[in-house]
């Protein structure tokens, strides 16, 4: 049979959030038709604005949907939304896949997996790389954990949120490699942020320094995104300490399960904690320069 001018599928999306509100409105503008719910009604109305459809409720969103992907905070959010008694689970229809694309530990994916096979809803694990510009943009990196065949099926609609899709292995590996992600990311921005630290102590011209660094090997993709949030004092969120507080979290927990020393990640991991108790877990994770000037005194100059 001839399926090349088949419609496609529907899409239930769950949190509309800084990550999730973009990638929604992309799935709307690549041709999908979007159904939308979130806690808060603003982040809907966006989503309808740009031409997608508003839901009341998740049962309300999912119940005619052929995908039903999940955006959410961490565990506790994903946990309630697809397993409660109001959940994707208890809604969605036999057949129906559940890509959750949230940022969750891989014992919660496997479980996850585990209980839609039971109802006979097909799951990927599949978070993202890239923060809120690179949903912005629809150039995420996104990692899939689960059945290769769910994931071909799943491959047009990851097209259209980013531009590197990759396979990584069965159900739980997407969050693993989520999670080595998150640990090179934070890593990253902190060696970043001793560096401006440095350079404004020695009296450096710092954007022409960091202008250099970007060009030789010490240029990466945080020093591209993050380098005008701390030139300019900048952390309007975009990808919150909070939430990399949490990953850093996953990130501990499992290399403890698996036997694996982490020094530098440990280390990291506290100093984002030393963030959030210092009042800044609101702010994007380059605001990790914050903690290394408490530590280091009065700017010079």
């Amino acid at each position: 049979m001839d399926t090349s001018h088949a419609a496609p599928p529907s899409i239930a999306f769950i949190g509309l959030g800084i990550m999730g509100g973009p990638m929604a409105a992309n799935l709307v503008r690549a041709g999908y038709q979007v159904t939308g719910h979130n806690r808060s009604r603003a982040a809907v109305d966006r989503l309808v604005s740009a031409g997608g459809r508003g839901a009341q409720s998740v049962a309300e969103a999912v119940a005619d949907a052929d995908v039903v992907i999940t955006m959410l905070p961490a565990d506790a959010e994903v946990t309630e939304v697809v397993l409660g008694e109001g959940g994707v689970l208890a809604h969605a229809r036999p057949g129906t896949l559940l890509i959750d694309m949230s940022t969750v530990g891989p014992p919660t994916a496997t479980a996850l997996a585990e209980a839609g096979r039971e109802r006979g809803v097909r799951v990927l694990d599949a978070p993202v790389s890239g923060g809120e510009a690179g949903a912005v943009e629809a150039v995420l990196s996104i990692m899939a954990g689960g059945d290769a065949t769910d994931f071909e099926a799943a491959a047009p609609v990851f097209r259209a949120l980013g531009t590197t899709v990759v396979h990584v292995g069965p159900h739980g590996a997407g969050q693993t490699v989520k999670a080595a992600n998150q640990l090179v990311v934070a890593v990253n921005i902190q060696a970043l942020a001793e560096a401006v630290v440095f350079l404004e102590k020695a009296g450096a011209d710092l954007p022409a320094a960091l202008e250099v660094l970007g060009k030789g090997l010490a240029g990466s993709t945080v020093l591209n995104r993050k380098k005008d949030n701390m030139l300019e004092r900048s952390f309007a969120p975009g990808f919150r300490i909070d939430l990399h507080h949490k990953d850093l979290g996953i990130v501990t927990d499992t290399a403890r399960d698996l036997g694996a020393i982490l020094p530098t990640g440990s280390l990291v991991a506290q100093l984002l904690a030393s963030c959030r108790a210092n009042g800044d877990g609101g702010l994007d994770h380059s605001a990790l320069l914050r903690g290394v000037e408490r530590l280091s005194g009065p700017r010079t100059g």
